[in-house]
């Protein structure tokens, strides 16, 4: 819990210092871990507080885990997801796109059994892959 506590605030710190956009992507890449694994371990202690759900505003991302909301600004980037194995990416909707896990860490309904996908784009391009059993990595899925 501290390693991704300390992981979420270098993440946030790192915000202050970055103006171009190219940042942007980057930085939503890494809020989208730090929040992915928060919730995950908050499932995996059993707290109902076990979801992650993106938003991505007019002007910012924000990523809502475990009671804690992070927002960077959007700088012109996007994020759009997909499920791993389907084609065509989706954009995250402005009323937010939710992520579930189940007390073993793992992906819950409406995506069990399933990985899923994030390309984060702006000047630069990043993949995120958060696989079925609940593992985030940057790349893509395989």
């Amino acid at each position: 819990m501290v390693i991704i506590l300390i992981g979420v605030l270098s993440a946030l710190g790192v915000g202050l210092f970055a103006r171009s956009s190219a940042f942007s992507p980057l930085l939503a890449t890494q809020q989208l871990e730090s929040a992915t694994l928060l919730a995950q371990q908050a499932a995996l202690a059993g707290n109902p507080s076990n979801s992650v759900t993106i938003r991505q505003t007019s002007n910012a991302f924000e990523f809502e885990a475990a009671d804690s909301l992070f927002s960077i600004r959007r700088e012109g980037a996007s994020v759009e997801y997909q499920v791993a194995g389907q084609s065509g990416l989706t954009p995250i909707p402005g009323g937010g796109f939710t992520i579930n896990f189940d007390r073993m860490g793992r992906l819950a309904a409406p995506f069990s059994g399933q990985s899923l996908q994030f390309q984060i784009s702006g000047d630069s391009d990043f993949n995120l892959c958060l696989s079925s059993l609940g593992a985030v990595y940057r790349g893509p899925c395989s």
